[in-house]
């Protein structure tokens, strides 16, 4: 049912944009005004309550990027991808795009259980006015956390709490969310660096390799990558490099 409104919704705005052009053309052109205002000593409680819903709502949509950056399974992925990009001496292929691309995706599909829980536990109850907004807020940032924590070392959110001389939580529930993302963050970049160093080790070997040969065959003057560039680029596909890297990268994050 949800992806059928979905559907629908998506087939009312494309159907909008296509016909505002034409009826452009049947009238004098007008420029729609969208006003949000909030009149003193009129204002009905829940009229201003529903009012700071949405603005938050399109605070946090305005903070989307930085949120796919910092509290999902982004960065270690985007990060691995580059390195083995580096690694092979490929230059600027696979595109950035396209990397970036995969990641995304595959960071949707990793996501996907803790978007669910999110889902039926705080976005439904809310959207059939089951719970209040906070409650839906404070339901919503469980299984987050819970990932978050899973994949954050303890080190790293103890040095944030040293930087900020704030008092060491007792538990997890005591830790803030804001401590736990920059945590998160820099533990998914060690994470990242180390899967990068591990799979820079066999192409590097492979590089010393041909240039040891090209050193003994006194071809000094031939770039040694650009004879290993073709070994290491048939190592890949030998060994269905892609499959192997994303099925290891998603089994880091089970």
């Amino acid at each position: 049912m949800s992806s059928g409104k979905t559907l629908l919704l998506f087939l009312a705005a494309l159907g909008a944009v296509l016909l505002i052009p034409e009826l452009g053309l049947a009238q004098a052109p007008s420029i729609p005004k969208l006003t949000m205002e909030l009149a003193a000593g009129q204002a009905e409680p829940n009229e201003v309550s529903t009012l700071l819903e949405i603005l938050f709502l399109l605070t946090v949509l305005s903070m989307a990027p930085a949120i796919m950056l910092t509290m999902t399974s982004f960065t270690r992925i985007i990060i691995v991808f580059h390195f083995l990009r580096q690694a092979m001496g490929t230059q600027q292929m696979p595109p950035n795009q396209i990397l970036a691309s995969l990641a995304i995706f595959m960071t949707l599909v990793i996501m996907y259980p803790v978007g669910k829980t999110v889902n039926d536990t705080a976005l439904q109850p809310y959207m059939n006015e089951e719970i209040q907004f906070q409650e839906a807020l404070d339901r919503a940032q469980k299984p987050i956390r819970e990932f978050m924590f899973k994949h954050t070392r303890e080190k790293d959110l103890s040095i944030f709490y040293s930087i900020t001389k704030e008092d060491r939580p007792q538990n997890k529930e005591e830790v803030s969310t804001l401590m736990l993302v920059a945590a998160y963050t820099i533990s998914e970049l060690k994470t990242g660096f180390t899967i990068g160093f591990l799979i820079y080790i066999p192409f590097l070997i492979l590089d010393m390799v041909v240039a040891s040969i090209l050193l003994a065959m006194g071809m000094m003057m031939l770039p040694p990558v650009m004879v290993s560039l073709p070994f290491k680029i048939l190592l890949f596909i030998l060994i269905d490099g892609w499959s192997l890297l994303i099925g290891s990268l998603v089994n880091t994050f089970q």
